[in-house]
């Protein structure tokens, strides 16, 4: 992986977990023949650079639940009692 392109990436996504999630299912789906948001650079191109790449260019974003993240939180509290 392009560590320029990790730092690109980054400035759009600093969560490392999420960024990490993001790479790995953008690269799932380009394995599964998903075409590239972005032109490959070349025929041997990284998947994980295109993916990083997508994501530095705001192709790609995170949304995060908010909701959902309390409501587990709140279940996990009452499981706990």
């Amino acid at each position: 992986m392009n560590t320029e392109l990790i730092d690109k990436a980054r400035a759009r996504v600093p969560s490392v977990p999420v960024l990490v999630n993001l790479v790995s299912r953008r690269v799932n789906q380009l394995n599964r023949g998903e075409r590239p948001l972005v032109k490959p650079l070349s025929a041997e191109e990284d998947r994980a650079d295109i993916a990083l790449r997508e994501i530095a260019e705001g192709l790609i974003i995170s949304e995060i639940d908010f909701d959902a993240i309390a409501r587990a939180e709140q279940a996990h509290t009452r499981w706990s009692d």
